[in-house]
């Protein structure tokens, strides 16, 4: 059996419910049992890395039906801890032996560092033009390309914008583009964070720094870009969109679109075709229909705007208003089954969402609601979550019964007493012409 020669970049959400059903259509492509290795380098300065593969090595196991084993390359040379050779040539084997390559978050350049001089570019590459099937998201999927930049030195430390050589495994399958995951992120809030936490003014920095026949391959948040070298074709999927960043514009393709190899190897052409089109440029849809990809000034269009809406379809943020949305509903409508179903539908979220390690601190919110909801469950377990008006109603019918008796034998001074009474506990008793209407 011929093995597919497939690479797939996502933005980000690799390890999220998001991208399940795209690992689970990789991986099904392959002899069984799938030989899947978990390149673990882009994390591997983080005291946390053990963790990180375990969530990810879970992940597989319990989304994807697929054991995946952990190639141990933290490190391919000494850093403040010495790196260990034999490990080094058991993971190096490892990824050499895979049909299924697997990368995610971390650190581009640290990746980078410890990935020179090392086979690890050669056995990508080698995936990709004899068999088998690799998956670079987030800090991975920046080095793909033969240029970089650091961009988490950028944002968070304040380093000027440079160009890094990047792995260069793009442009062994015709393509000539700097990958930018996380494409339209917005955690900035009231600052920009797109472009991978660049912004516009500093992704226009680095793109004065590309050769003139480079260009920006942007893609989404929980969006990848499953490019079938064999099939000659790419297809958008996931969330969000894919687009094709020339300068000063840019081509925009939706999730369930299909672009032509040859578009992403010679990009350029797209212009010569949106100026004779004058609107768009078509592009063909997975299941044959037509769909369009949108050219648009840089920094605008389909490019998400700062002040967008921060939740993205199929996140945990999303699912965490849903969930407190159904619960603050249900507590008003005093349905305690809705409520609890809320609480634990949130609950499951954090569960399901929990492998994906790119959150930031929504996590954190998510599981601040839970215990929230469970708070106002017990406060309503005190006072009860049903409608008072449906727990007294007995006895208050019955009341309004021998009132009415008493007022048909004319002793009002009994039907006053009954009046005060239900006064004093906080009813508030009408006779109208249609009969006696009572409220809390």
């Amino acid at each position: 059996m011929s093995l597919p020669r497939i690479l797939t970049i996502m933005g980000s959400g690799e390890t999220a419910p998001t991208m399940v059903s795209t690992h689970r259509s990789l991986t099904s492509l392959l002899p069984k049992p799938v030989k899947a290795v978990l390149l673990d380098t882009p994390y591997g300065f983080q005291e946390n890395a053990p963790e990180l593969a375990t969530r990810a090595v879970e992940y597989f196991r319990n989304s994807v039906n697929v054991d995946i084993a952990v190639a141990g390359l933290v490190r391919l040379h000494d850093t403040h801890i010495a790196a260990d050779t034999v490990q080094i040539e058991r993971g190096l084997r490892a990824i050499s032996d895979a049909t299924y390559i697997f990368a995610g978050p971390g650190s581009p350049t640290y990746a980078l560092r410890q990935w020179s001089g090392s086979n690890v570019a050669s056995s990508i590459i080698d995936k990709l033009m004899n068999g088998g099937i690799v998956t670079f998201a987030s800090a991975a999927a920046l080095t793909l390309g033969k240029v970089t930049v650091p961009v988490y030195e950028v944002y968070k430390v304040g380093q000027d914008v440079q160009r890094l050589d990047g792995l260069d495994v793009l442009s062994a399958i015709g393509i000539n583009a700097a990958v930018i995951p996380h494409y339209d992120n917005a955690e900035g809030g009231n600052h920009d964070t797109r472009y991978c936490y660049l912004g516009e003014t500093r992704l226009r920095m680095f793109e004065k720094m590309l050769d003139d026949d480079t260009y920006v391959l942007g893609i989404d948040e929980h969006t990848g870009l499953v490019i079938d070298l064999d099939a000659a074709i790419a297809k958008v999927v996931g969330n969000g969109t894919v687009t094709l960043r020339l300068r000063e514009d840019s081509f925009t393709y939706e999730t369930g679109s299909t672009i032509p190899l040859d578009t992403l190897q010679n990009p350029w052409l797209l212009r010569t075709s949106a100026s004779a089109e004058s609107s768009h440029q078509k592009g063909v849809g997975i299941s044959g229909e037509t769909v369009e990809a949108q050219p648009g000034q840089v920094g605008e269009g389909s490019s998400q705007s700062v002040e967008s809406n921060l939740a993205q379809a199929g996140s945990l943020e999303q699912e965490l208003q849903i969930q407190q949305s159904a619960f603050n509903d249900a507590m008003t409508a005093r349905n305690a089954d809705g409520a609890v179903r809320a609480c634990l539908a949130l609950e499951q979220a954090i569960h399901d969402w929990s492998a994906d390690t790119l959150q930031g601190d929504i996590a954190d919110k998510a599981r601040a609601a839970v215990r929230s909801m469970i708070s106002a469950l017990g406060d309503a377990a005190i006072g009860g979550v049903r409608n008072p008006r449906d727990v007294v109603a007995p006895y208050v019918e019955a009341m309004l019964a021998i009132r009415a008796t008493v007022r048909a034998e004319k002793r009002y001074d009994l039907s006053d007493v009954i009046r005060d009474a239900f006064v004093n506990i906080g009813i508030e008793v009408r006779d109208t012409a249609t009969g006696v209407e009572w409220d809390l």
